[in-house]
């Protein structure tokens, strides 16, 4: 008689075990959400997780309150489904920057479901704006539903395309001269090819910030190399978690000193 919940006890033990697990241990923890119960969720719902997450900031969220949009994303994700946002703890740390360096023009590489446009653009003052660059028309539809929703649409313009085919027709098409900010968070081994090419188009100016997110897991190593032992950049390190983890990650600030800078010691 005691043998069924004895084995209902440990189903849900080895279960708890394997969360803690998945939970602690970032590429088991990715695989388990995005391989495993992401196609699970697609298949009962018959739709997309960034549709979903849309679809629960439509309902649930105070329109043109951006503070209410991200935390009701925050919410979502750390309660129901996984996401790739920057998250609320490495988010705290992004807006210490912001609010730091004041950007007039700030880009942002990969915007994702426009979680981090909302986070960063509603603390730009008014004739401020933020450019953000995503390579998936699916993903940039609905980061714009995300900034008319929160009422910050005149800030921000949703460019669609390829990192490395937009940076060099910001300047003409675009009307930048140099950027004040820019935060990567695209796919990790553009990080560096991206900041080559920045630098390349005259887009960099002495100061201008690089943020970059996840520089710890899934890691940017070339970049991380790249900066930290380039005289042109001073850099600082923002150890953080895996957005709605406990795996270790963190940001890393890279400020351009120019192309003339004196070699590091």
């Amino acid at each position: 008689m005691l043998e069924a919940p004895f084995l209902l006890l440990a189903a849900f033990s080895l279960c708890l075990v394997l969360l803690l697990f998945l939970r602690r241990y970032g590429m088991f923890f990715i695989c388990w959400n995005e391989f495993i119960l992401q196609p699970i969720y697609n298949m009962l719902t018959g739709d997309r997780k960034e549709r979903r997450i849309l679809r629960y900031v439509l309902q649930h969220a105070v329109a043109g309150d951006p503070q209410s949009v991200m935390e009701t994303i925050d919410a979502y994700c750390s309660q129901k489904e996984w996401a790739m946002n920057v998250g609320d703890k490495k988010g705290q740390i992004v807006d210490a920057v912001v609010r730091e360096q004041q950007p007039s023009v700030l880009l942002e590489l990969g915007a994702y479901c426009g979680y981090s446009a909302v986070r960063m653009a509603r603390l730009l003052p008014p004739s401020a704006r933020l450019l953000t660059i995503e390579f998936n028309p699916d993903f940039a539809a609905i980061t714009q539903q995300m900034l008319d929703f929160a009422g910050l649409q005149d800030r921000v313009t949703v460019v669609v395309g390829a990192s490395q085919d937009v940076i060099p027709q910001l300047k003409k098409k675009y009307d930048v001269d140099t950027l004040d900010m820019i935060f990567l968070d695209h796919w990790k081994d553009r990080y560096l090819p991206d900041t080559l090419l920045l630098e390349e188009c005259g887009l960099l100016r002495k100061g201008t910030v690089l943020l970059a997110d996840n520089v710890i897991f899934p890691g940017a190593p070339e970049f991380l190399a790249y900066v930290r032992g380039s005289s042109r950049f001073e850099c600082t390190h923002f150890s953080s978690y895996l957005e709605y983890s406990q795996v270790v990650d963190g940001l890393e600030k890279a400020v351009y000193m120019g192309p003339g800078s004196p070699a590091q010691p």
